[in-house]
């Protein structure tokens, strides 16, 4: 199971929510942490994937040295073995996600990984997926990762048989959490980086479907071209991120459009902080209706808390701005203008 999002929108407490359900495995951050370098390839070894789960691409070391806020490796603490330059991508988050004993874990993958046959990127990652489903004993696995909606059209298009949460957030609160967020801001400083080479990513986010071959080169063509150092950090606008926003559901609308009722679950953040008891028993209905849990859902229904929008307190231009970037995402979402 795959839970798309926009980043910023709730989606991490979502995996939190999974997290203490002791027969689902909740997959943090896989897709992010790694990155989408693996998906430059159609088809790759086990050596391969590897690499690619044990070595920082320039991307995520800057995110770690920014403070990249998802990260969940014990850094500095007794027995830690790895420090921000050379902790794996896997043991970034998704690793420490599922246990205090991460470093153990990635010990255990290593012995296991670079065996597997030589596949699509895709059918590693499930692969992956699955051996850890086994190694804890869960019935059912949900990957989680921020910003997956810029990932939706492939991961629908490999993973064909998932079945898909979508959780989203008003577009105002969510461009303004993505402001203060490293990583949205490193995202949306790319798409004007690669102006000057022809690539018009945000409009290709929100219209191409070509965007699957497109979007893996784009975050080497970024780095390249320019550094993440470099990036144009200072010329970005509320209206910025609003419009990147926006593209996202955009995006999502079409491509989500074809799903079978059954397959898709809408999951609002407001609705979940507003009655987490009614909204977490109709996620787990949805993701395994014998899962269903009644300690458990009371448990999980104290992690939603409540959050108080910024969009009051922005001057009354910037209001105009942002209203008028988001204006078609909302409208997609049914969110008052």
């Amino acid at each position: 199971m795959l839970v798309l999002n926009t980043g910023r929108c709730g989606s991490t407490m979502l995996s939190d929510i999974l997290g203490i359900h002791p027969r689902v495995l909740s997959l943090s951050e896989t897709f992010t942490t790694v990155g989408q370098g693996p998906f430059r390839r159609r088809r790759c070894g086990g050596e391969q994937i590897w690499r690619a789960f044990s070595n920082q691409s320039k991307w995520l070391n800057e995110g770690l040295h920014a403070g990249y806020k998802e990260v969940l490796y014990p850094f500095g603490s007794p027995g830690a073995r790895y420090t921000r330059d050379d902790v794996p991508p896997l043991a970034c988050t998704t690793l420490p996600h599922l246990t205090d004993e991460c470093d153990a874990l990635f010990d255990e993958l290593a012995q296991v990984v670079p065996a597997w046959p030589r596949q699509r990127p895709s059918e590693h990652f499930r692969e992956l997926f699955e051996w850890l489903c086994r190694r804890f004993e869960r019935d059912v696995w949900v990957e989680r990762s921020g910003a997956s909606l810029l990932l939706a059209s492939r991961l629908i298009r490999d993973y064909p048989d998932a079945r898909i949460v979508h959780m989203y957030r008003d577009g105002r609160d969510t461009a303004l959490s993505m402001r203060d967020h490293y990583v949205f801001s490193t995202l949306v400083a790319t798409t004007r980086a690669v102006r000057p080479v022809g690539i018009d990513a945000a409009r290709s986010i929100a219209t191409s479907r070509q965007w699957n071959r497109v979007s893996p080169w784009i975050e080497w063509l970024g780095g390249t071209l320019v550094p993440p150092k470099r990036l144009p950090y200072h010329k970005l606008t509320l209206g910025d991120f609003g419009r990147f926003w926006s593209a996202m559901v955009e995006r999502s609308r079409w491509v989500l459009a074809d799903l079978p009722p059954k397959a898709l679950l809408n999951v609002k953040m407001e609705d979940m902080q507003a009655e987490p008891e009614a909204q977490i028993r109709r996620l787990i209905r949805f993701v395994a209706p014998e899962l269903e849990d009644d300690e458990w859902v009371r448990a999980a229904s104290k992690i939603p808390r409540s959050t108080v929008s910024r969009f009051d307190n922005l001057d009354p231009a910037e209001q105009a701005e942002l209203v008028q970037a988001c204006r078609p995402g909302l409208e997609i979402l049914g969110y008052p203008l």
